[in-house]
């Protein structure tokens, strides 16, 4: 199970980086989203990868010999989720307003544009 989510985390971080590399704003914005998942998958991944003695033990039980989820990276993820989530909507923001005014999300014409308007 845990070459099975290596592989798919592995995957999703070249998409990602295959997105963010392309020209084209919208694609940059979906590649930026799919690397915050993939390291949000790795941080819960490498959260379960330790076993030791569970945080809440049953009064009839002594010690509990199954694995437990560890809270500090659930915790973590939480607070990844809540900050990628006001980056994507600043980036989409930022994207509407550029489409808007440069009437284009590629970013050879737009540097091109707010050069030649330096010039002038």
């Amino acid at each position: 199970m845990e070459a099975f989510l290596a592989l798919i985390i592995g995957s999703l971080f070249a998409i990602g980086l295959y997105l963010v590399l392309q020209e084209h704003l919208v694609k940059l914005i979906f590649g930026i989203s799919i690397l915050s998942n993939a390291t949000n998958l790795l941080i819960f991944a490498s959260g379960r990868m330790t076993r030791g003695t569970p945080p809440l033990i049953p009064q009839d039980a002594a010690n509990l010999t199954t694995s437990f989820a560890n809270p500090l990276p659930e915790a973590l993820i939480l607070t990844a989720i809540v900050i990628s989530f006001g980056l994507l909507a600043f980036l989409v923001a930022l994207t509407y307003r550029t489409h808007r005014d440069l009437k284009s999300l590629n970013p050879d014409v737009i540097t091109n544009e707010s050069e030649n308007e330096s010039v002038l």
